[in-house]
């Protein structure tokens, strides 16, 4: 089944969108989310016998980190992949390709990680990559104590899932974007007022302009070899000033 297509394929629990949409809602942090997705996904594919482990890997320049997983276990399954510094995860988030290791056993392309995962007792492993455009790019990753656990049924059902799963999953990364985007506002503008409390208070002590006293805190700040804000607080707090705190009223 053509990735393109699966937004439209009919994944068997017609609640599915509505159940990841509720846990975006739910969830204030990405990773929060991230983790009960991925929770969600190693449950959503049950095979006779068989523990099912799921791992959600996103590269961000040319490193990988796991954000999500579905247990302990899964974590460091996928933190063995990235000591080698390739596996079917990585290659399916890379290359935006879906990567089948029916048999662990008899995976020739990455013959020492495949080693370190039947020490482990996994015996077949699935990675998909999610649907991001230019927001990023990440996998899904399912581990299968057997082998060949992952048919050609379990294949369409996993893409379907991951297909779904993308949209909110860009949602979640634009909206942490968002977010981590105000707070480094917040704290910048945090910051200018210290320094601007700081200067008010040089200008004082030393009878001097706005542009002198700026000089002074500077030169104090290279002298010290601290950040211009950290010098600024301690002139605030020496004249027994709590840190000050900027108001954000409309």
């Amino acid at each position: 089944m053509a990735l393109e297509t699966l937004e439209s394929a009919n994944y068997p629990d017609p609640s599915l969108w509505g159940h990841i949409h509720a846990l975006l809602l739910e969830e204030s942090d990405l990773t929060d989310f991230l983790n009960e997705l991925a929770r969600h996904a190693a449950a959503s594919f049950p095979h006779d016998g068989a523990q099912i482990l799921a791992g959600i890997t996103l590269l961000r320049g040319r490193k990988a980190a796991t954000v999500a997983s579905s247990s302990e276990r899964a974590r460091r399954l996928d933190e063995i992949q990235y000591d080698f510094g390739d596996g079917p995860c990585l290659t399916a988030a890379r290359e935006h390709q879906l990567v089948s290791v029916p048999d662990v056993g008899a995976e020739c392309r990455w013959p020492e990680f495949s080693q370190a995962l039947l020490r482990e007792g996994i015996h077949s492993v699935l990675g998909v990559p999610f649907e991001l455009g230019a927001d990023g790019q990440a996998a899904l990753n399912l581990y299968s104590t057997t082998s060949h656990c992952f048919g050609e049924d379990t294949l369409a059902e996993v893409q379907a899932y991951v297909a779904q799963s993308s949209k909110a999953l860009r949602m979640g990364m634009r909206f942490s974007h968002y977010v981590d985007s105000a707070a480094d506002l917040r704290a910048a503008l945090e910051s200018r007022t210290t320094i601007d409390i700081a200067i008010g208070i040089i200008m004082a002590e030393n009878r001097c302009p706005q542009a002198e006293a700026f000089e002074i805190l500077r030169a104090a700040s290279s002298s010290r070899n601290s950040k211009l804000r950290e010098v600024a607080a301690e002139i605030v707090r020496a004249i027994g000033q709590p840190d000050p705190s900027t108001h954000f009223d409309a």
